[in-house]
């Protein structure tokens, strides 16, 4: 498993021009929490906290060093703001190594740009899937692999790589459907030509006499 790490200082200042001006100064505030425990603000460097959430993701158990001690924890929500490439408040969520939790991790479909099948359409019909285990039993993602799919089969949850690991329980039923190999369709776009009858086309007479009897 790989070890994510990340340095924290606890937060001192709350009010909105402290915030403002650590993101000014290109660190982000967070929070820690953890059921019987007290809340901890922190702040983080924000290249520091990019380079965690884009490897680790909210799947992968994280260790915090916070001032010399270190919590495990996951990132449970990260906002950013609605145009800069900035973030703008990060939310961790401890855990006890010694009890189990409910997370979801992402289905990945494996190989599938090298489907030996081709042409093809691959459909993903499952992209997350919630499990229970201990914190360090989580697995980063389930994993199917597709490459040797044939036209019309289905792999579903008991294809991936984590089904029947004794570590962990899946909240889906075995038998639904993770992805769907078929056929390409070619869409055929009818043209639809409107015919008019002469008949029904006014006359240049005609339109005179509408636009006097509209006077």
């Amino acid at each position: 498993m790989t070890d994510f790490r990340i340095n924290a200082q606890v937060r001192m200042g709350t009010g909105k021009n402290k915030v403002d001006k650590l993101r000014a100064e290109k660190k982000v505030p967070g929070v820690i929490y953890q059921k019987g425990e007290e809340n901890i603000n922190l702040v983080f460097e924000e290249q520091d906290l990019e380079k965690l959430y884009l490897s680790a993701g909210t799947s992968n158990l994280v260790t915090l060093e916070i001032e010399g001690k270190e919590r495990k924890a996951l990132i449970k929500d990260v906002q950013k703001h609605p145009f800069k490439n900035q973030y703008v408040h990060v939310d961790f969520v401890g855990v006890d190594m010694n009890t189990k939790m409910r997370v979801v991790v992402p289905v990945v479909c494996e190989g599938r740009d090298n489907i030996h099948e081709q042409p093809s359409v691959l459909m993903q019909l499952l992209n997350e899937i919630e499990v229970e285990c201990l914190p360090a039993d989580i697995p980063s993602d389930a994993i199917v692999n597709v490459e040797n799919m044939k036209i019309g089969d289905t792999l579903t949850v008991a294809d991936l790589d984590i089904y029947g690991n004794d570590k962990i329980e899946l909240f889906e039923e075995a038998d639904e459907p993770v992805a769907i190999l078929s056929e390409p369709r070619e869409e055929v776009i009818e043209e639809e030509e409107e015919e008019v009858d002469a008949a029904d086309v006014p006359t240049v007479d005609e339109t005179e006499e509408k636009e006097e009897e509209e006077e």
